[in-house]
C-alpha cells in the first residue's frame, strides 16, 4: 500500500510493528510486515492485507503511529492528539476555553475551543499561538483586539 504522509515518522520506520487505520469511529490495529519511507510517502505491506479487496478498504483511511513510535515534537509544534483538553489562555483576556480538537480546513489547522455554549476556531500558526505547555497542559495564545468577539459561533 502507498501511504501519504502528512506528519514525520520514526526515522527508523523500520521499527513499527503496527499503526492504527481509523474504521468508522474505532482505531483498528494493523501490524506491519514491511515498510519504507521515501519523503512524504510510506510504501508498506501488513499483515492479513493479502488481496486487493482488503487493501482497497483501506483507501482514503485515516492512518495513526502509535504514541511511542512517534518523533517528539518541537517546542511550539504538536500533535492534533496532544492537546485536547488543554487550556486556551489569551495574553490579555486570560482563560478563553478548552481544546475539543485540531480541525484541518484544507489550507489551515484550526484549533476548536469550547467555552460554555461558543466554540472559537483560531487559526495554528506563530501569529496566534506563542506557547505550549505541556507539563501545565496550556497552550498560550496573544489574539487581536475583537478576534473572540468576531470568532464565537
Amino acid at each position: 500500500m502507498t501511504i501519504h504522509l502528512d506528519a514525520d515518522i520514526p526515522n527508523d520506520a523500520s521499527t513499527l510493528d503496527a499503526v492504527f487505520v481509523k474504521q468508522g469511529n474505532s482505531l483498528v490495529p494493523y501490524f506491519v510486515s514491511e515498510i519504507s519511507v521515501k519523503g512524504n510517502k510510506a510504501y508498506a505491506t501488513f499483515e492479513e492485507v493479502d488481496t486487493l479487496e482488503k487493501a482497497q478498504a483501506l483507501s482514503k483511511c485515516l492512518l495513526y503511529l502509535p504514541k511511542g513510535a512517534r518523533p517528539k515534537s518541537g517546542k511550539n509544534t504538536f500533535y492534533d492528539d496532544e492537546i485536547v483538553n488543554f487550556l486556551v489562555v489569551d495574553k490579555q483576556k486570560g482563560n478563553i476555553g478548552t481544546v475539543t480538537e485540531v480541525l484541518n480546513s484544507g489550507l489551515q489547522k484550526l484549533l476548536s475551543i469550547t467555552e460554555g455554549e461558543d466554540e472559537i476556531l483560531i487559526p495554528i500558526n506563530d501569529i496566534f499561538i506563542k506557547k505550549v505547555d505541556r507539563k501545565k497542559s496550556i497552550i498560550e495564545v496573544d489574539l487581536p483586539d475583537g478576534f473572540l468577539e468576531m470568532n464565537k459561533s
